[in-house]
């Protein structure tokens, strides 16, 4: 990352089990930065990705990376097999793009909230900052399943943050989010 003009922040948490948010996800630049800035961190993250990506000679090489196949054609109930991935491994770091595509989207997919709560994890505030070429850990958020109070602690947080494509970052708030 350093002999790519980034500078990496942050710590990698005490705690073996968290979810990651990945934001913004604007490039498909974003995993290879992203890896490359939890390499740095010493932090061995796993991440979802379309089970396409795993098809054919790219497969293999996207598993020994992390990756965890998701066929998002199907009704699989994500948010309990990713619980249950929390209860039986002893380390997992995942980290979650929660726009869900690198194209604009004017809601956040909420299964990274979910998945954290329900699995008693904490969120890292994960992000890539294209503008200030900066990537890393920002703090921990313990999720109190007050959702509106949770994400405006999260929103704060990404206020400022500049994706690669600053156009695709739409707003950050769950489509069924209470409003004020």
């Amino acid at each position: 990352m350093k002999r790519l003009g980034w500078r990496v922040t942050g710590e990698l948490p005490a705690e073996s089990h968290f979810v990651v948010i990945a934001a913004p996800h604007t490039s498909n630049w974003d995993l290879f930065y992203l890896l490359g800035a939890a390499t740095a961190l010493g932090m061995r993250v796993s991440w979802i990705g379309k089970h396409t990506l795993f098809v054919g000679p790219l497969g293999p090489f996207f598993r020994a990376i992390g990756g965890i196949p998701i066929d998002r054609r199907r009704s699989q109930k994500m948010v309990e097999q990713m619980v249950d991935q929390f209860e039986t491994r002893d380390r997992l770091n995942l980290a979650i793009p929660p726009e869900g595509t690198r194209g604009r989207s004017e809601y956040w997919k909420s299964g990274f909230y979910w998945m954290a709560y329900k699995a008693q994890v904490p969120v890292s505030l994960g992000f890539l900052d294209y503008r200030k070429k900066e990537g890393g850990l920002g703090p921990l958020v313990y999720l109190t399943g007050n959702v509106r109070q949770d994400m405006d602690e999260i929103r704060a947080f990404y206020e400022n943050v500049s994706g690669l494509r600053p156009e695709n970052y739409g707003p950050i708030r769950f489509r069924d989010e209470p409003a004020d």
